[in-house]
């Protein structure tokens, strides 16, 4: 496969007594920092064709040929008719809620990153928050007829951690009200329910190609759909509203993907059977050595869907593991590990919408709960089953040791 080679990673540093932990001092048990969401790159070679090939042609942006391919993909892999590519997640976010007349207010869940809410605020509509189902930290559909007003002109889901929402509730949600459902599919690319890719659910789903997804075009978007009017409309304002050579018809923006960017997402497309791979060994491996640790747990996927098991996340009871989620947090980021609390603080915490809606936490009680007990841990091709092991064991160790660890830190 041509992938780009790197050093044997370093046997972690083991953990004998609680002094030889990093936080109280002790050698950090990772020399070498592990992050989540570090890129996956792989196919250099390739990726270096494709950029050498650009450079050559001078063509660097404005719908070249790797950004029309790179859409022909994205589209089949969606099961779409259409795939816009953007030059972020957010911007294309953004072109949708416009593309799609939305206006007044829209119904999302807060356990989402802060850009779900950020494009709608951005473009002038009010986000409204819903609470989460505690099966699968998406919207829950229960939570978001109750919210439905005169002034909702869409639902907002949002595919968390690749696990897809009850499409088929929110759909039928939106046929009696009458409205658009616009997934946020960030997290999602790749992933199917029922035998159908995600991405045909909705009047359009959304994804993100930033680096530390999946899929990735270093930094990049785009929008699917089976809308052709939509379609045709979302390329146009991409485009500063151009509708042919000099003829602008509607207003727009620049938000079209560079053909570097395309080019480090056709070889991503390449590479993705290889990084499915990884991840699932990653996730099995997860599995195995976390099991039967007091207070730990972790997501699940439905065996008889796709996943691209992107994300591994934890979550901490801590009067079953003796530690809370922040205490194991600072704990296992000493340790050498970037672990990530997605998605603390929630966006109902985060302004502006914290000032605009006090007091929403009482009506969102299983995102609070998720905000304070979710931990995300490193996986992709940046991580070995050695150093998988060594992680999950440290975090054994501190459970093990908790009343110790506990004491010394308060």
């Amino acid at each position: 496969m041509n992938l780009h080679s790197q050093a044997p990673a370093a046997v972690p540093h083991a953990k004998k007594n609680i002094a030889d932990l990093a936080i109280f001092g002790g050698e950090p048990a990772f020399r070498e920092t592990l992050h989540v969401g570090r890129p996956n790159l792989s196919g250099r070679a390739r990726l270096m064709s494709r950029i050498e090939t650009m450079l050559d042609s001078h063509w660097l942006t404005n719908d070249g040929p790797l950004v029309r391919e790179f859409e022909q993909q994205i589209a089949a892999v969606a099961g779409t008719r259409h795939a816009i590519a953007t030059c972020s997640g957010t911007t294309a976010l953004q072109l949708a809620i416009r593309g799609l007349g939305l206006r007044d207010e829209v119904i999302l869940p807060s356990f989402t990153f802060i850009a779900s809410a950020h494009a709608l605020y951005w473009e002038g509509v009010t986000p409204v928050f819903a609470d989460i189902s505690e099966r699968d930290y998406c919207i829950d559909p229960a939570q978001i007829e109750p919210l439905i007003t005169p002034n909702t002109s869409a639902i907002l889901p949002v595919h968390v951690y690749g696990q897809v929402c009850d499409v088929g509730a929110i759909a039928e949600i939106a046929r009696r009200h009458d409205m658009p459902v616009l997934y946020d599919a960030a997290h999602a690319f790749g992933v199917t329910q029922g035998g159908k890719s995600i991405g045909g659910f909705g009047r359009a789903s959304v994804f993100s190609f930033h680096a530390t997804k999946f899929l990735h075009s270093s930094e990049g978007g785009a929008i699917v759909t089976d809308d052709d009017r939509l379609a045709k409309s979302l390329r146009s304002m991409r485009n500063f509203g151009f509708a042919g050579e000099d003829n602008v018809t509607s207003i727009g923006i620049n938000g079209k993907m560079p053909e570097i960017a395309a080019a480090f997402g056709l070889t991503s497309l390449e590479e993705m059977d290889h990084v499915l791979s990884v991840n699932r060994r990653n996730y099995d491996e997860y599995c195995r050595q976390l099991t039967g640790i007091p207070g730990i747990s972790g997501i699940r996927f439905a065996a008889e869907d796709k996943s691209n098991y992107q994300y591994v996340v934890i979550e901490i009871d801590a009067e079953a593991a003796g530690l809370d989620r922040d205490t194991l947090h600072r704990l296992i980021s000493a340790e050498g590990v970037l672990v990530r609390r997605y998605f603390y603080p929630g966006c109902h915490r985060s302004e502006p919408y914290k000032s605009m809606s006090p007091g929403i936490a009482k009506r969102l009680p299983r995102t609070e709960r998720a905000i304070t007990r979710v931990l995300s841990l490193p996986t992709g091709l940046a991580i070995t089953p050695v150093q998988i092991a060594a992680l999950c064991g440290l975090i054994r160790f501190a459970v093990a040791h908790a009343d110790e660890i506990r004491a010394r830190i308060t």
